[in-house]
């Protein structure tokens, strides 16, 4: 099974360090991986994305044109690839900077409160985990825990101290999608 992940934001939402934490979580379960990150010139503020494939087998090309999952961290990012996501893939929208509604019907689409959630952890640089928890409950690629272990191993030393906040994150974004399912079932 091969998945692909494009993640899209303003730079300084924590694009590529999403791809990177579920990059590693993917390298560590045995499973093949690519990760290509891109951003602006201006990094801070200009647009950022990154695409991330996990595989099973072998995959066959970086590129990606129409990702299983779009994670949209504001409304560009929304715009741009809201059409992109395959039929019956899945979109998270950040809903604390969108201001639209998804308008696809045939894609699953969760729209998370994502820096207001992260406010209440304490740190509104915890967005991206947020949706990356609210991903990972509807398509189930990995586990919490072995993003969990991705984040103990590959945190650099100095940021060791937002484990704890970050491991929240995941796990609010997660419970949060579970709820919010299945109020779109009912």
């Amino acid at each position: 099974m091969e998945t692909s992940i494009i993640i899209s934001g303003f730079g300084g939402q924590g694009t590529l360090f999403a791809g990177q934490v579920l990059a590693y979580a993917a390298l560590d379960a045995g499973k093949n991986v690519t990760w290509i990150p891109s951003y602006g010139p201006e990094m801070r503020g200009g647009t950022a994305h990154c695409t991330v494939i996990i595989s099973d087998g072998n995959i066959g090309s970086p590129l990606v044109s129409n990702p299983s999952i779009a994670i949209a961290l504001n409304l560009p990012s929304l715009d741009k690839y809201e059409e992109k996501v395959e039929n019956n893939g899945l979109l998270i929208a950040n809903a604390s900077l969108i201001d639209r509604d998804v308008t696809r019907k045939d894609i699953d689409s969760i729209q998370i409160h994502a820096n207001e959630i992260a406010e209440e952890i304490g740190d509104m640089r915890l967005a991206n985990m947020v949706t990356v928890g609210a991903m990972i409950y509807a398509r189930p690629i990995l586990t919490l825990k072995a993003l969990e272990r991705a984040l103990e191993d590959h945190l650099p030393a100095r940021h060791r101290k937002l484990l704890p906040a970050n491991f929240e994150a995941l796990q609010r974004g997660n419970a949060f999608a579970k709820d919010y399912l299945v109020k779109e079932i009912s």
